[in-house]
């Protein structure tokens, strides 16, 4: 009798997943679904207001408000301070402010007054004494300068805006003098 040879078949092939048991495959899943959501949710853009650029671009303009000692909260200085940002904010000016520290003097301001004038402002306003009489005094050291004091007469390289509502004048200036500068 021949002998018929026994052949032996090879083992199906399995797949991948089912080498895991039923419970490990819920795990594995429900893991999956899981990361899914925390990146939806992460990257989905939502109901979120979007938020305001953090930086401005500026232009080659600054203008520059010397105060009393008090700075910005000196009942003069305030109102044209909130009118200078506001010119900013439409403008795109820079805008920046120096109180006159020490002595309130006339002779004291001049040096803030003079430190505004060679520091690149492109307009100096002065609001309250002594800053306004030191504009008065200075301005004639700086005849390019062009000097806006809040109460006072006007002069020469010497503007006046209204003591009493500084804003509209403040406002007004500063856009003209931006729209009137080379870029």
């Amino acid at each position: 009798m021949a002998r018929t040879p026994i052949r032996r078949s090879k083992p199906e092939p399995v797949a991948w997943w089912h080498r895991f048991t039923v419970a490990q495959r819920w795990i594995a899943a429900a893991v999956v679904v899981a990361v899914v959501v925390v990146l939806a949710v992460l990257i989905w853009p939502g109901d979120k207001p979007a938020e305001p650029p953090r930086e401005r671009q500026y232009l080659q303009f600054t203008a520059c408000l010397l105060t009393p000692g008090k700075g910005v909260a000196d009942p003069a200085a305030a109102p044209v301070w909130a009118a200078m940002q506001e010119a900013s904010l439409s403008t795109r000016a820079k805008v920046q402010y120096l109180a006159v520290s020490g002595e309130q003097t006339v002779d004291n301001a001049l040096t803030f007054l003079s430190s505004l004038a060679q520091g690149g402002c492109n307009v100096v306003f002065a609001a309250g004494s002594p800053a306004v009489e030191a504009a008065r005094k200075g301005a004639a050291t700086f005849p390019s300068q062009r000097f806006v004091t809040v109460g006072g007469l006007p002069g020469g390289n010497i503007t006046t805006v209204d003591a009493a509502a500084p804003h509209d004048g403040v406002v007004r200036t500063i856009t003209e003098a931006v729209a009137a500068s080379p870029r």
